[in-house]
Order: structure tokens, then C-alpha cells, then sequence
């Protein structure tokens, strides 16, 4: 089967979207991908080009939406707004181009809109040039394209997936099936059905004066099936493409209007990045669900990863406090509405889940992530003082609170052995340590709303026991920072290395007789490890081992050159480069413990490295100082707007 998937790039430019649309795009305007009727599953573009066919020209269809031929593009977003905007222009060709692509507010179909100008001193007669292949649902499988002639629409179709694409202008030709060839030249045939993934349709501009412009929207429109896509493909067409673009900008900057602004003084890129991290949760956030996305799945194929478009409950807790300290407490509270749903019956939250709220792919449970969204509720009711919202969380937050207090290892004090927050490894982890036992704090303030004194009080008792096993058993003195965990499961190699070093270890067997070999101490200097205080508060900030931890940390994982806190020592996660979060981390402990100036340094170097269209990658590429693997990972834009808050609220911006 043909990997269509290897063709698109990892890094993208920008994102647009509605809640029930989320498409990416390259800086060239080429859209790579569209997921609906969620924002994280499933994805159904396999390639979309757009082009331009000169009358009488010797040379074939002049592709824009690419920099082959000597293109020269600009991407951006309209102020204030998630409408992406693309100039083209090339210097030999008479044609350019003003590309915009929004999705429109509650409604099911994306805009692709087309400002084509004569730059030339005469008239021009053209073609443009649609080209597209749906391979739906992730799959080269059954697709069918087929041409409906009442909605003057081709229509993309597999199961219960339709994708009609039309404008409000007639089309001039059609050709459905084996179309890539024949859109080089703007010559189809008419077919009007094929079992194919692709098809095409060209539209004629006669005689565009010198100076002046044409406007061509194409809509793409989606449905269960043909009768919904159609419908919603004839509501598009029903108003002027100005309508809907106004009403978009409009929606964007009611939407803003509603958020806490970026607070006084700040620089004005700051705030501006302030603004974008607000926009990009929102695109973000499931509009029929509630669920919030990691981050727009870049890596179908898990070439270089596990997936991003999924969503999991520790980023989730950080993005909703985010939400929360800028206003959107509504976004919060959907979430946590949502999170009910996703909750197993045991009482735990798994690693991660689709927006469906089934399970998605796993590497096992990460205790943290429970913990999270229990502490993360606790957050917006703090935020909110809902009663009502707080009855609504208690039967989930009891159940999650039992399963919490019940995975304890007796001998440690700390919960037993689960994966870390970075998905790599087991052992006992002071993060997720921090985590549950900030959990459980929260829980019993919840029980403490609903009369559970008893339940209020086992599970501080169990919360108090996790702090003094993380102060006692988790510090290490020799090497200036707490240990990242107990207990490491390791294999057997590295676990014979380790103990003719003298490191302290266990060997076991399992129930069916597999080996199991730990080591006592996993030593390895961790970002995470800044958990302990913040976000959660076990420690303060000002604690000595808080100070010492975090300056171990600023200078072991410091990157030389580019700068930036990468995760872990020796990270080799996509190179080990700089993360934005990371680095954001250390900003927030640093607020934390006084030092403004150090927290507003590490913020001006995270804003210093967004995109081109400003908004924040996972990592930075630790040699060309690039944006590195996920744009826009939403964890980063919450750590953005977090410390933001913080830096405010200690009042560094009333000073300078």
C-alpha cells in the first residue's frame, strides 16, 4: 500500500480550525492536513494543491501553493485572530495571490479564500486549478470521488465521512479519479465518478484587468453522509465569502474581548505571544466534547514518536489553569466535564484518551495523570467557587481519590512504580509522587465541601505521608537535586553494570517467572523534578532543597549555544534539544522563589523562539535554533501564559 502519509512534513506553519475542524498548514499555504469531526481523529487530506493556468502560456499549471519555480511566500495571521494569511508572488509570473483560510464558527465547512491580482500592464484570461485527494479516515482503502452536479461540488467520500468541495462561482470542468496528471495542464476530462481517492476542477477568470482583482472561495465542506455534506457545503454558499470572513474575525475578537488581557507593560511581543497562546487553545479544544489536543498529530506513521493527537490529563491540567488564570474559565470547565467521561471504573484516569473519551494508545498508567486532573479541578473551583461544579466533580473525584490512596507502596510511602510524565520509563517518581500527593489534597478539600471529614482526613494523612517520604527518601545530598525516582525498573545489562559499580539494586521474579531487575535510586537531574514545588506545592519554593535542585538543574541541563532547559540529562529524545516548557518550568520556579529578572529572561527566550506566525513549538533545534518537532504544542502555550500570570502577579511588570 502507497505510506501517503511520508509526503507531509513534520513541522507545519500554522493552524486553523473551529472546535469540530482543525486543519495545518506550511508557510506555503498547502493545507497537509484536516481532521473532523474532532480535532484529534481522524485525519483526511492526503494532498490538496492549488494552481494557476495562464491562456496561452507554453508552460503548465503554475503551482503557488509550493516555492518550486521561484515562489517567494508569506504567512501570517490577521491581527488578532486564527485566520491564516498567505501571500504568493513570484517575480516572473504576471499573477498573485492573497490566500486566507479560516474554519467559520459553529459550522462545518472550512473557507479557502482567493484574492488573484493582475500585476502585469495587460489583460489576463486564466484558469484555476484545484487539485485534491482525500484519503479518508487515514486510509488509501474504498475511497470514492464523484461529481454532483446539482451542488456543482466534488464530493470525497469513504463510510461515513463526505467531503464536498465547491465555490460560489461555477465551475468550468471536472474530472474525477487519475486527475494528477491532467491538473498540470488544467485539461480534465469530465469523469464524474472513480473509485479514486482524487479528483479536480478548474474554474475560468477572463480577462482580469491590469491592477485589478479577483475573489474565488472555495469551500470545503464535511457530513456523515452525502445529504449533510451537501447541506452544509449549500450553507456555505449561502452568504457572501465576506460575510463569513467577517463573522470568523468577529467570533476571534469576542472571543479575546472575553479573556483577561496580557497585563500592562509588558513587552509587546510578550503580549502578543500572550494573545496567540489564547487563540491556539481554543482551536484546541473539542467543541463537541470538550477535550483538549497535545497537539496536532504530526507523525501518522509513529516514525519518530507515539502519537500527539490525543489527550492527556496532566497537560490538560496545565492548560486548564492557564485557561483559568486568563479568564476562559468556560473552556475549564467543558474539560473536566468531559474528563468524567474518560474516568475507568477503578477510579483511575489512564495515560491518555481520543476526544471520543476512549482509550488511545497506552505505555501503561501514569499515576500522575489522575493525580492532575483531580488537583486541576480543585484549580477552576478555586478559580470559581462553584458549588455546583464541585458536586458535579465529587463522585469522580471520590472514586479517584480511593484509587490514588489505595496505589501505595507501604514501604516507601510513595505511589507504586508507573511510567513517568515523559513516557520512558517505571519506577517510583518524585514527580508523580508531587502529583498524588497534590491530588489528594485536593481531594480532601473537595470532601471537606461535602461534609466527608473522614474521607477529608485518611487522605491527607496519606497526602502528608507521600510529602515526608518525597523530603526523606527522595533527596540526594552528593548530587544537589532531589533523585528523579525509586525503585527504576531497568533491564538486565544495565542492571549487572550497575551493580558491579556497587549501586544499590533488587532482582526478583514476577508471578510467571520473568525476571525484574530495579535499581534503588535513579540519580538522573530532571526538570520535573521542579513539580515538587510548582506546580504542586509540597515544598516551597524557598525550601534548600528546592534551591539547590533548581540550580543543579539550571546548570546541568542548560544548552550551550542555542540556551534553553533541555528535559533530562543525556536526553536523547529528538536529539536532546531545548524544550519551550522546560524552559518556561524553571521561569515559574523562579518567580516562585523571588527572582523576577532570572523568570523574565527565560520568558523573553522562549518568546524569542516562536514560529514565523508566533506560535510555540515543543523544542528548539539545539544547533540552528529553528523550532523542533510539534507546532504548537499546547503544553507550551499554557507554561507561556502560566508564567505570564505568575510574573504579573509577583508584580515584575509594575517595576520595569
Amino acid at each position: 500500500m502507497n505510506d501517503f502519509t511520508l509526503n507531509k512534513p513534520h513541522l507545519i506553519d500554522a493552524v486553523v480550525g473551529n472546535g469540530r475542524m482543525l486543519g495545518s498548514l506550511g508557510r506555503t499555504g498547502r493545507l497537509y492536513r484536516l481532521w473532523w469531526p474532532h480535532v484529534d481523529f481522524p485525519q483526511h487530506v492526503d494532498e490538496i494543491r492549488t494552481g494557476l493556468k495562464l491562456d496561452h502560456a507554453s508552460s503548465g499549471t503554475a503551482w503557488f501553493d509550493d516555492e518550486e519555480g521561484g515562489w517567494q511566500h508569506r504567512i501570517e495571521y490577521a491581527p488578532r485572530t486564527n485566520i491564516v494569511r498567505v501571500q504568493a508572488e513570484r517575480p516572473d509570473f504576471p499573477l498573485a495571490v492573497e490566500q486566507l483560510d479560516y474554519a467559520v464558527p459553529e459550522a462545518d465547512f472550512l473557507v479557502r479564500e482567493y484574492k488573484i491580482s493582475n500585476r502585469s500592464a495587460e489583460p489576463l484570461s486564466f484558469t484555476f486549478v484545484w487539485y485534491s485527494s482525500f484519503r479518508i479516515a487515514e486510509s488509501a482503502l474504498y475511497n470514492t470521488t464523484l461529481f454532483d452536479e446539482t451542488g456543482d461540488a466534488l464530493v470525497h467520500y469513504r463510510h461515513r465521512y463526505y467531503f464536498a468541495v465547491s465555490s460560489d462561482r461555477e465551475c468550468a470542468g471536472f474530472q474525477c479519479g487519475s486527475s494528477r496528471a491532467q491538473a498540470e495542464h488544467a485539461w480534465l476530462d469530465g469523469n464524474d465518478i472513480d473509485m479514486q481517492p482524487d479528483g479536480a476542477l478548474v474554474w475560468r477568470i477572463e480577462d482580469l484587468q491590469p491592477g485589478e482583482s479577483f475573489t474565488l472561495p472555495v469551500y470545503v465542506a464535511a457530513g456523515h453522509n452525502r445529504p449533510e455534506a451537501l447541506g452544509a457545503l449549500a450553507h456555505a454558499k449561502s452568504r457572501s465569502v465576506s460575510e463569513w470572513r467577517e463573522r470568523t474575525t468577529h467570533y476571534w475578537h469576542a472571543y479575546l474581548q472575553n479573556a483577561n488581557p496580557a497585563p500592562a507593560g509588558v513587552d509587546p511581543e510578550i503580549a502578543e505571544a500572550y494573545e496567540r497562546s489564547l487563540l491556539t487553545f481554543r482551536l484546541m479544544a473539542d467543541e463537541r466534547t470538550g477535550s483538549l489536543l497535545a497537539a496536532p498529530e504530526p507523525d501518522e506513521q509513529f516514525s519518530r514518536c507515539g502519537g500527539y493527537a490525543y489527550c492527556w490529563g496532566r497537560d490538560a491540567a496545565f492548560i486548564t489553569t492557564a485557561l483559568n488564570k486568563s479568564g476562559l474559565t468556560g473552556v475549564s470547565e467543558k474539560f473536566y466535564e468531559w474528563a468524567l467521561s474518560a474516568q475507568e471504573p477503578d477510579g483511575s484516569w489512564q495515560q491518555r484518551h481520543y476526544h471520543d473519551g476512549s482509550l488511545a494508545p497506552s505505555w501503561g498508567l501514569q499515576i500522575d495523570e489522575g493525580a492532575s486532573l483531580i488537583w486541576g479541578m480543585w484549580q477552576l473551583y478555586e478559580q470559581n467557587r462553584d458549588a455546583a461544579f464541585a458536586e458535579r466533580m465529587w463522585p469522580a473525584v471520590a472514586k479517584g481519590a480511593a484509587f490514588l490512596a489505595g496505589y501505595i507502596d507501604e514501604e516507601t510511602g510513595l505511589p507504586l512504580p508507573s511510567m513517568d510524565l515523559w513516557e520512558e520509563r517505571k519506577a517510583e517518581h518524585t514527580y508523580s509522587a508531587a502529583a498524588v500527593c497534590s491530588g489528594l489534597r485536593a481531594a480532601a478539600a473537595f470532601a471537606g465541601l461535602m461534609n466527608e471529614s473522614e474521607l477529608a482526613g485518611s487522605w491527607r494523612v496519606v497526602a502528608d505521608r507521600i510529602a515526608s517520604s518525597i523530603e526523606s527518601l527522595c533527596w540526594n545530598e552528593s548530587g544537589g537535586s532531589f533523585y528523579r525516582g525509586l525503585k527504576l525498573k531497568v533491564d538486565g545489562g544495565i542492571y549487572a553494570h550497575a551493580a558491579a559499580q556497587g549501586l544499590e539494586g533488587s532482582a526478583s521474579q514476577t508471578a510467571k517467572g520473568y525476571e525484574h531487575y530495579e535499581l534503588r535510586h535513579d540519580p538522573v537531574v530532571d526538570i520535573s523534578l521542579l513539580g515538587v514545588s510548582v506546580p504542586f506545592g509540597v515544598l516551597a519554593a524557598d525550601h534548600p532543597y528546592m534551591r539547590r535542585t533548581a540550580d543543579t538543574i539550571a546548570s546541568k541541563l542548560y544548552v550551550e549555544g542555542v540556551g534553553g532547559i533541555k528535559r533530562y540529562e543525556n536526553d536523547g529524545y529528538i536529539g536532546g534539544n531545548p524544550w519551550i516548557l522546560t524552559t518556561l518550568w524553571l521561569a515559574q520556579y523562579r518567580v516562585q522563589n523571588g527572582q523576577l529578572a532570572e523568570a523574565a529572561e527565560l520568558l523573553r527566550w522562549a518568546c524569542e523562539h516562536r514560529t514565523e506566525t508566533g506560535l510555540l513549538p515543543e523544542q528548539v533545534d539545539r544547533s540552528t535554533g529553528e523550532p523542533a518537532w510539534i507546532v504548537p504544542l499546547t503544553w507550551s502555550h499554557a507554561m507561556f501564559v502560566l508564567t505570564v500570570s505568575m510574573l504579573a502577579e509577583a508584580g515584575y511588570w509594575d517595576e520595569n
